[in-house]
């Protein structure tokens, strides 16, 4: 069985051999692939100029039975890559690591390649944008099966309201908080915000981000984000020393 022109991203690569690698991409039609790049690092005109490197879009081509990896025939690069600075880099490594750990193989999520696409974008204009994250984390949750459900409380049925507080219950949604109810506390307007995908409220903002962690969480397991961790580990190596 043979794919042609198929677009996607690279998610990562590792060394294979003296000249090959394994490759993760995110796909449009067929989602999260495994692919082996034969002599890839020997060169050849299938890879010329391809970058077969992370916020590159490309064409890929590959043939396989349906297994868990298949081979690399040829890779184009359609356009430029999307080029990441500075912090943006390791919030466009994160958004990978998150995609490796949380999708299948196999599995197609055109609706999230395409907020793949706009948060790479997102971050390459504006920076390690913090609303862009959390919209890409939104989306991430809905494709998996988990969405938010952000509009209304899940007792009454009463639309959200943004001068009240309430709770998010796991595997009950919004909640009107009280003295005795599990769950993040979090503002109205902030669920609201996060429905509309709006943040110019910094407050909504760093609300959002404890929320979405804590949904993410139970999908993460135990093992943490290695993206997450060394971030933190350079933004402390970068702090002046203390007096």
């Amino acid at each position: 069985m043979r794919t042609d022109d198929e677009r996607g991203f690279i998610l990562h690569r590792y060394p294979y051999g003296e000249t090959s690698v394994l490759l993760e991409a995110f796909t449009y039609d067929f989602g999260r692939v495994g692919l082996v790049g034969r002599g890839v690092r020997r060169g050849g005109r299938a890879f010329a100029g391809a970058q077969l490197r992370p916020f590159q879009p490309l064409l890929l081509s590959w043939s396989g039975r349906g297994g868990d990896l298949s081979t690399l025939v040829r890779a184009e690069a359609p356009e430029a890559a999307i080029s990441l600075g500075g912090n943006a880099v390791w919030c466009g490594f994160y958004v990978n690591e998150l995609l490796l750990r949380l999708l299948h193989r196999h599995d197609p999520h055109a609706d999230l390649y395409v907020a793949y696409d706009e948060v790479l974008r997102s971050l390459a204009v504006s920076g390690c944008q913090e609303s862009a994250l959390r919209i890409f984390e939104k989306r991430l949750l809905a494709a998996l099966g988990y969405g938010l459900t952000l509009a209304r409380e899940a007792h009454t049925g009463e639309p959200v309201r943004a001068d009240l507080t309430y709770r998010y219950v796991r595997d009950e949604g919004v909640v009107r908080a009280g003295p005795d109810t599990p769950g993040r506390t979090v503002g109205g307007a902030t669920l609201m915000a996060l429905a509309r995908e709006d943040f110019r409220d910094a407050t909504a903002l760093r609300e959002a981000k404890g929320l979405l962690g804590d949904a993410l969480a139970p999908l993460l397991g135990d093992r943490p984000l290695y993206t997450r961790g060394l971030f933190r580990t350079m933004q402390a190596a970068r702090k002046p020393p203390r007096e």
